[in-house]
């Protein structure tokens, strides 16, 4: 994309963090008196994944994160011009949990602010951040970071819900840069608003605040509603795709990789074969760390940078999709 001041938004360092406590597929076989371990590996590739401790919650998993991604950039706190959070899950309904990290960290320049769109949060946060640094020159260095603690809102009764979700934080360092063809290229929004009571956290907001009846119902945790389509991830996952790849004039096989939402392995297999790209060339982390909602493709991402299957120049789709239903698709050339 070439912008009008010149300036690119570089992916100059990247960082995750899972919490300690581990959960194999076994532990939900007890804890629903039934065989949901066959399902989970056969269907969506889940063998493990990790729960935060009682006293852990998602801003301290973004901090991990943060400071991670940080270190490896050699960059202090002070140096942050901006610190977006984007998360479902946050520290509190008010104040936002960016502001709470910038604190944490001593980010004493960054302006702050979260922002949720469900499990596409984290790309659309990305976007949001590019354009910052292509716009305005007051913009260096963002740090963006997707933070999930889905597990305080699972009913621990409700085997749709509580298998599948799990908690992490990723974070990515966007750097200014001129004169060079790497960092963002293209982006792509797109809303299917007419499911968003299929599934959701309902209450404790103001459509329904938290009454002791909300508490009784556990209307105060996640609820899958109603089944989605099965072809509309694959469907418009796809579309992104060659909506982006023909933004940057290339085709969908000159594409390195594609970080993909980690929550259905045979949705991002579909979604390559009709791209016809090879499967491996989507990073996956959902077999040991679970779905991690707005964290999952940092997680990804810095899962397959730091292997070094991600290397300089190679060319990055990510896409992510989640309630709302809400997604999202940015390339990089790394």
């Amino acid at each position: 994309m070439q912008t009008a001041t010149g300036r690119r938004a570089l992916i100059t360092a990247t960082g995750s963090y899972a919490p300690a406590r581990e959960l194999p597929n076994s532990y939900f076989n007890e804890l629903l008196g039934e065989d949901v371990d066959t399902w989970l590996r056969q269907n969506v590739n889940i063998r493990s994944r990790r729960w935060c401790a009682d006293d852990e919650s998602v801003a301290d998993l973004c901090e991990h994160a943060a400071r991670q991604a940080l270190a490896r950039a050699g960059v202090r706190p002070d140096e942050l011009d901006l610190l977006i959070v984007a998360t479902d899950t946050p520290e509190y309904v008010s104040p936002s949990t960016a502001a709470v990290l910038q604190h944490r960290l001593g980010a004493t320049r960054a302006g702050t602010f979260d922002l949720n769109a469900a499990c596409a949060g984290f790309v659309t946060a990305l976007d949001v951040a590019a354009k910052y640094i292509v716009s305005d020159t007051r913009y260096n260095r963002v740090l963006v970071i997707g933070g999930y603690a889905m597990s305080k809102y699972l009913d621990l009764t409700d085997k749709k819900t509580v298998t599948l979700f799990a908690d992490g934080a990723g974070a990515v360092l966007l750097t200014s840069a001129e004169h060079t063809d790497r960092g963002f290229l293209t982006s792509r929004l797109h809303t299917e608003g007419q499911y968003t009571g299929w599934m959701g956290i309902y209450a404790g907001a103001t459509q329904q605040p938290l009454t002791a009846d909300v508490l009784a119902r556990n209307d105060h945790k996640l609820k899958f509603v109603h089944r989605f389509p099965k072809e509309i991830n694959p469907d418009i996952w796809t579309r992104l795709a060659k909506e982006m790849a023909t933004d940057i004039g290339v085709g969908p096989c000159q594409v390195d990789h594609y970080v993909i939402t980690q929550l259905n392995i045979h949705a991002i297999h579909e979604t390559l074969d009709r791209l016809g790209v090879p499967r491996e060339r989507a990073p996956l982390i959902m077999e040991q760390y679970g779905y991690t909602g707005s964290a999952a493709i940092p997680m990804a991402l810095e899962k397959a940078v730091s292997s070094g299957d991600i290397k300089e120049n190679d060319l990055v789709f990510l896409i992510g999709s989640g309630g709302g239903l809400a997604f999202a698709g940015a390339a990089f050339r790394m």
